[in-house]
């Protein structure tokens, strides 16, 4: 991983009156603020409130105690959270996890593509870890299976993994695997097509493993979600990735709020897809963007630059995208 730019100048500010703003930000009423990003509290019967994030090259940028603060507070809001990008280096991750109350725990796995690790943060006074936990890999024989029109390459594995965790909430099991698929070098068009094809066989071998796994008699559920970011430029059909990701069944919920994921506001990166049999029971579902509310002293929307330099670097070049859904 490359560390973002450090903003120039240094952006100092009080984490508390941060996380405030965030808070009154995410319960904002439609009614009192139009552009409200309102997100349901946790711990209502029957549902599951889960998130995904990619906070980026957490470890390799160093990170000061108030930003660490500011992210866990927003990581509190969920149950059930993957999170993407984490560095070989894990004193951030750990400083990270120190700011959340003791009611939640945390997994990772070891370093994959990009020197990256996945992990889970969950809250357990309503979610409990199950036996089941792994990574999605497709052996040798299986690969010549991952092919799609009009790509000649051979599917060559995973860059990093998809980790894969299951929980119980309640009565039910679900079973996520958190993914990062390829993005690769862009410096040339060659680059950029092998890059593509490369995430558009990764999009495909993933949703044909959530398809063939929901599918087995031996499986350990079939709630199946498959979630984090999948460098996708645009969540609709006729794009390629989108279009990699939803040929064996996988659904993209819609959210409400329709914007991207990332704070460039240029693309659907970050996406929670979810098994046919989960479609119904998404409940509601948006992005975070904190942008509406983090560091308003400095917040320009006519010259974001700097902002977005601070946004980027001390919080996420991210956004957090969440779900709601009914067990």
């Amino acid at each position: 991983m490359r560390a973002l730019t450090r903003p120039n100048p240094e952006h100092t500010y009080d984490p508390q009156t941060e996380i405030d703003r965030l808070t009154n930000y995410r319960d904002a009423l439609p009614a009192t603020n139009p552009d409200s990003r309102r997100i349901p509290p946790p711990g209502q019967p029957g549902t599951v409130l889960i998130a995904t994030w990619n906070i980026a090259n957490l470890g390799v940028h160093k990170r000061r105690g108030s930003d660490l603060k500011v992210i866990a507070a927003v990581l509190g809001w969920f149950e059930i959270i993957a999170l993407q990008e984490i560095a070989d280096n894990l004193d951030d991750f750990v400083g990270l996890i120190a700011h959340l109350p003791d009611h939640f725990d945390w997994i990772f796995n070891d370093r994959a593509g990009n020197d990256e690790r996945s992990a889970y943060i969950f809250d357990t006074r309503r979610v409990s870890l199950s036996p089941k936990i792994g990574e999605v890999v497709i052996v040798d024989s299986d690969r010549k299976n991952i092919t799609l029109p009009g790509i000649n390459r051979n599917f060559e594995g995973f860059n990093r993994n998809p980790y894969l965790a299951g929980f119980y909430v309640e009565n039910a099991q679900l079973l996520l695997a958190n993914c990062h698929l390829l993005y690769g070098p862009q410096g040339s068009s060659a680059e950029r097509l092998e890059s593509l094809e490369r995430r558009q066989l990764e999009a495909y071998a993933i949703a044909r493993w959530c398809d063939l796994r929901r599918r087995d008699r031996h499986r350990w559920t079939s709630n199946i979600l498959a979630l984090g970011d999948f460098n996708l430029p645009r969540a609709q059909p006729g794009d390629p990735i989108h279009d990699a990701l939803t040929k064996r069944g996988l659904n993209l919920p819609a959210h409400t709020t329709r914007i991207p994921t990332n704070v460039s506001n240029s693309a659907d990166y970050d996406q929670i897809a979810v098994t046919p049999g989960l479609k119904s029971r998404v409940r509601d579902m948006g992005v975070f963007d904190f942008d509406g509310a983090i560091f308003a002293d400095i917040y320009n929307p006519s010259a974001p630059g700097y902002w977005r330099s601070c946004a980027k670097y001390y919080i996420s070049d991210h956004r957090p995208l969440w779900m709601q859904l009914a067990l």
